[in-house]
């Protein structure tokens, strides 16, 4: 469904020391970082080269700001790998959105977990998966 997703961020080096470590926990390799840019992007351990998940300065050379209603959600194998990736990401500068748990107001097996990344960026770890 998707080419790639591209969010802004102020401080390149602040954002990649987030983003990386947070990447790692989902099972997403990098496939390139350019500080002079600058920007990043990671994909799937997959082959294919789609989608893409970038960070970089924004394109128009304005500072960034953080969308009030926008929201990016990586998808997880399973709720051990929700509750990982949120830690790594508060460990890293991010901050609770909300702990990870199951919401069935969204259905019955949807375990999430949200957070902001340092630049006030909304994000979501999610597991759809029955889990014993």
């Amino acid at each position: 469904m998707f080419s790639h997703v591209f969010l802004g961020i102020g401080d390149f080096e602040r954002a990649l020391a987030f983003y990386q470590p947070l990447m790692n926990a989902l099972g997403n390799q990098l496939r390139f970082s350019d500080a002079s840019r600058p920007w990043a992007g990671w994909q799937p351990m997959q082959a294919e080269p789609r989608p893409l998940f970038l960070i970089g300065r924004p394109y128009n050379g304005q500072p960034h700001a953080g969308g009030n209603g926008q929201m990016v959600a990586f998808a997880a194998p399973s709720r051990a790998v929700v509750d990982s990736a949120y830690a790594v990401a508060l460990a890293h500068g991010g901050k609770c959105e909300g702990e990870p748990g199951l919401r069935p107001e969204y259905h019955e097996h949807y375990y999430g977990a949200y957070f902001r990344d340092p630049d006030g960026n909304k994000l979501c770890v999610v597991c759809h998966d029955a889990q014993d």
